[in-house]
């Protein structure tokens, strides 16, 4: 039977906007990671991006300083997947979601991985056991983690119905040494739990924009000085339960709540998206990003993250 004890070595397989932060959890956890990439330019960029997130763990205290080096030093590189997870116990796909990319990477891990370790996909979208091949779905599972990995405590698992449970609650493990929050899905469902709590809220968030309710602005401060912040100490079922079952039986029962038709696409997100308007990234999307240092926004950030999940950590440590 396998055991965590059997994971020597590990290969992340990307390096594009997942892939480093991953590495990088993995060699805090003490193993040698290989990453692969296509290009050497990805490469380097990858080594730097890893570098600074690394400086940045010790900044706050996550890291000490003089593990710094031989952190970094546990993660190489390869430019052949071949390379890439030669000798690996865990795999880590990572690459863009596109159906094309996968079926060909996966090809590739299967005329080269080893029949005893764990296969394991990243993707947030596509239904990855449909597209890996039948004859390596026993060593397949799902672990889904939230950008920027190294900052999100979240990976979802989920295992294939063909691979044993041992797989599961060996990622499980592997993903907790190394200083995440993994929790561990009983079947496969598109979106897991964190994506399809999300698409809810944005379907209700795009029907209060639509219909003229509210502004983004609105929204954000609502949420942020109620239900999120609650959420962190009491989850979503617990806060129920200290709410009581029957107020909410009741909230049903007295239709307090009618939901949104389903649109094929908000007219909100469809007048920014038609404008050029995607967020940051354009400098523009609900908030107005013009003169303003997307770097030095991105540090604050993740300054205001760390803070955040410091507290959650330990709320969920020490749970009411």
């Amino acid at each position: 039977m396998k055991t965590l004890s059997d994971i020597k070595k590990i290969a992340v397989l990307g390096a594009g906007t997942m892939g480093p932060g991953i590495a990088q959890m993995f060699a805090i956890g003490g193993y040698p990671v290989t990453m692969w990439t296509r290009s050497e330019e990805t490469r380097e960029k990858a080594k730097a991006t890893l570098y600074k997130s690394l400086q940045t763990f010790v900044e706050e205290e996550l890291l000490d300083a003089s593990k710094l080096e031989e952190t970094f030093a546990r993660v190489s590189f390869a430019l052949t997947v071949e390379e890439a997870i030669d000798g690996a116990d865990f795999i880590q796909e990572t690459i863009v979601e596109n159906k094309d990319a996968k079926l060909d990477l996966y090809a590739k891990i299967d005329a080269a991985a080893s029949r005893e370790c764990i296969i394991a996909s990243n993707t947030s979208g596509l239904n990855v056991f449909a597209l890996i091949p039948e004859g390596r779905l026993n060593q397949a599972v799902i672990a889904h983690w939230y950008a920027p990995p190294q900052l999100i405590p979240l990976v979802e698992v989920v295992k294939s119905e063909q691979a044993p449970q041992e797989f599961a609650d060996i990622t499980v493990q592997l993903l907790e040494k190394c200083g995440k929050t993994a929790v561990l899905m009983k079947k496969f469902i598109q979106g897991y739990i964190a994506n399809r709590m999300q698409m809810v809220l944005n379907t209700e968030l795009f029907y209060l924009l639509d219909n003229g309710y509210c502004t983004p602005e609105d929204i954000d401060k609502a949420v942020k000085a109620s239900f999120i912040p609650r959420a962190v100490v009491l989850g979503l079922c617990k806060r129920a339960d200290f709410g009581g079952l029957d107020m909410t039986a009741n909230n049903y029962k007295n239709k307090s709540y009618t939901p949104p038709e389903p649109v094929d696409m908000p007219k909100t997100l469809a007048e920014h998206v038609d404008a050029g308007e995607l967020g940051l990234k354009t400098g523009k999307g609900f908030y107005d990003y013009t003169g303003i240092d997307k770097q030095e926004l991105l540090a604050k950030r993740d300054k205001q993250l760390f803070e955040v999940f410091k507290l959650a950590n330990k709320f969920l440590s020490d749970p009411v």
